[in-house]
């Protein structure tokens, strides 16, 4: 497991935050599942985009852009409650990963495009 962090604003995003690094567990994402606990998250590592089939629940999304030299990456672009079944949220411009969260994560950590993120392991 790991945290992510928003050194930007100094806020946590995601604690625990699940590492979906296996072809399999970036296919799965978090279909199939009822919820989300409320603080996890689950990172998705070379994801620019990502569906809502087959969700049971909304989420939020911090699109983050590649690894910088020490190893943190720029949010590139954010979703809030990205409805169940409702399709595809298509490439994010610059996106190398994206962070999926419970609704109202992206708000209560203050998390803005442009924002530093470290993902800890």
């Amino acid at each position: 497991m790991a945290t992510a962090r928003n050194l930007t604003r100094d806020t946590l995003i995601a604690e625990p935050l699940e590492l979906g690094e296996s072809f399999w567990a970036r296919f799965m994402g978090l279909m199939g599942r009822a919820s989300l606990a409320d603080g996890a998250g689950l990172w998705l590592p070379g994801s620019p985009s990502i569906h809502m089939l087959f969700m049971r629940f909304p989420i939020d999304c911090v699109f983050l852009g590649p690894a910088g030299a020490d190893g943190t990456r720029t949010v590139v672009g954010l979703r809030r409650a990205l409805r169940p079944w409702t399709g595809v949220v298509w490439w994010v411009r610059g996106g190398a990963g994206v962070i999926e969260l419970p609704v109202g994560a992206v708000d209560a950590s203050e998390t803005a495009v442009g924002d530093v993120i470290a993902i800890e392991r």
